[in-house]
């Protein structure tokens, strides 16, 4: 795959990958599978680099090392992110004041010891090319937060600051939500789990609606099921066609995924595929 750059920017599309060294692991993992043809909303990645670019980059290690976070969270907001480079992307990208969703991508983030879920922030239906400017340093900013700087005392290292973002299209779903490509709470790899609701899969990751849950045979087959409303969530091909993507995700990362999907016009989309921990 080659890479393509454009200032500050990285672009993926069927054509190029993001480094996972800058893109961090959402962008890499994101790049991996547009390149692999997966139905992936378009996007462009502000690389790891910039953020140490963009500040003292010796005065905040320091601040990162003795978790000293209202100081560094502040150093990080002085930032000035490449404005040039992110108003040409994001115009490119939803011209018209498209929205966007605007994500942080550590570059620690997701391996098979550690999962950073949860950890820094994600902006969605960010409009306005100074509006996504905005968020870039807020998700530079939710690196350093309290909670962050005690997880990667733990389970990485506070030496990292690499903090990629990726801007991508957002999505109006009709239906959205989780999957994951073995059963985490029982072990078994001979099933998997798939939660769903209308409107945004936000709602499930946190936890502000309860989802259908539906467990699933590696055919696709429906053996239980817990429909929450009147209408069921998702139709029997539907949960085919995840079961069909969540494995071929699985074989391509080599490891359980943990997948949030959507679906946009009867269209199924990925939008993140991370490694499951919890095994």
């Amino acid at each position: 795959m080659r890479q393509q750059v454009q200032g500050a920017i990285l672009w993926f599309d069927e054509e190029a990958c993001c480094d996972v060294r800058q893109a961090g692991g959402k962008g890499a993992s994101l790049a991996t599978m547009t390149a692999q043809g997966l139905p992936v909303p378009p996007g462009f990645v502000i690389p790891a680099c910039v953020l140490e670019q963009s500040v003292d980059r010796e005065r905040l290690l320091a601040l990162a090392l003795d978790q000293r976070h209202a100081e560094a969270q502040e150093l990080v907001r002085q930032a000035e992110p490449p404005r040039e480079a992110i108003v040409a992307a994001y115009e490119r990208l939803a011209p018209g004041n498209g929205l966007v969703a605007v994500r942080s991508s550590a570059c620690a983030e997701d391996s098979e010891a550690a999962s950073y879920a949860g950890q820094q922030e994600t902006y969605l239906n960010v409009r306005g090319a100074e509006e996504v400017c905005r968020r870039v340093v807020d998700c530079w900013a939710s690196f350093f937060s309290e909670r962050a700087l005690f997880y990667r005392a733990r389970k990485g290292s506070l030496r990292d600051l690499g903090m990629a973002v990726v801007v991508q299209k957002m999505l109006a779903p009709e239906k959205s939500g989780v999957l994951f490509t073995v059963d985490p709470v029982n072990r078994r790899r001979d099933r998997l789990i798939i939660e769903a609701v209308f409107g945004l899969g936000e709602q499930v990751v946190s936890g502000e609606v309860t989802p259908d849950h539906y467990v699933v045979d590696r055919a696709g087959a429906i053996k239980r099921e817990q429909i929450v409303g009147t209408q069921r969530v998702l139709e029997p091909e539907e949960v085919r066609r995840l079961t069909e993507l969540g494995l071929h995700l699985m074989e391509l990362f080599g490891v359980p995924q943990d997948i949030e999907w959507a679906i946009e016009n009867g269209q199924l989309y990925l939008l993140q595929s991370r490694p499951i921990t919890t095994l």
